[in-house]
């Protein structure tokens, strides 16, 4: 009976000294596996968008009009 006190003691004393880390390493694999995923999201949303942007037709923006616009000026007035 002194055998089997004895060897639940222990396991409760390991029990109450490895708790806490094998709950941290548990919630570490979770985030672990939280962050991963999220990658994978962004890239795969990157790469959507970025197929999308291509397929359509491009319009150059205000500031490059703008700038097009200048250069042209310059040429012609010097």
């Amino acid at each position: 009976m002194n055998a089997l006190t004895e060897a639940l003691t222990v396991l409760v004393l390991f029990l109450l000294l490895a708790g806490p880390a094998l709950v941290g390493l548990a919630h570490e694999r979770r985030v672990d596996r939280q962050l991963r995923e999220a990658r994978t999201r962004a890239a795969r949303s990157r790469t959507a968008r970025s197929q999308k942007s291509s397929s359509r037709s491009t319009v150059p923006s205000t500031a490059t009009w703008y700038a097009d616009g200048r250069r042209s000026k310059k040429l012609v007035s010097s």
